[in-house]
């Protein structure tokens, strides 16, 4: 399935705003666990994703560390902030509300199962 970039765009804050509450994390794992929340259907690159996490870095919502892994290898880690925590509930409010008003429109002028 492909799914809009304006669509993937305007969901890619709340997306790693919820990821990162779950805890800190790095570009890759971020990436994979995009792609396992959602069933593979997005499949964000790394030009997506780094811009995102540096605006939200620039505005407060994130903070960033670097740490050596096991392997030896420097990842750059991010952490959301009280700032970004108020952010993604305010992200999630505005989703819930553009989900009900499209769920409520299907339904009365186009009924079809979820899950189509």
């Amino acid at each position: 399935m492909d799914i809009n970039k304006d669509l993937i765009a305007a969901s890619s804050t709340p997306i790693v705003l919820a990821i990162l509450a779950e805890g800190d994390s790095y570009g890759y794992a971020i990436l994979q666990r995009v792609r396992e929340l959602s069933g593979g259907k997005l499949e964000w690159t790394d030009g997506m994703l780094y811009p995102v996490l540096h605006r939200l870095e620039r505005v407060g919502h994130v903070e960033a560390r670097w740490e050596q892994s096991d392997t030896g290898r420097n990842r750059k880690y991010y952490r959301l902030t009280a700032q970004g925590r108020e952010q993604l509930k305010e992200e999630r409010r505005q989703w819930l509300a553009v989900d009900a008003t499209l769920r409520g429109i299907w339904q009365v002028m186009h009924p079809m199962p979820l899950g189509v």
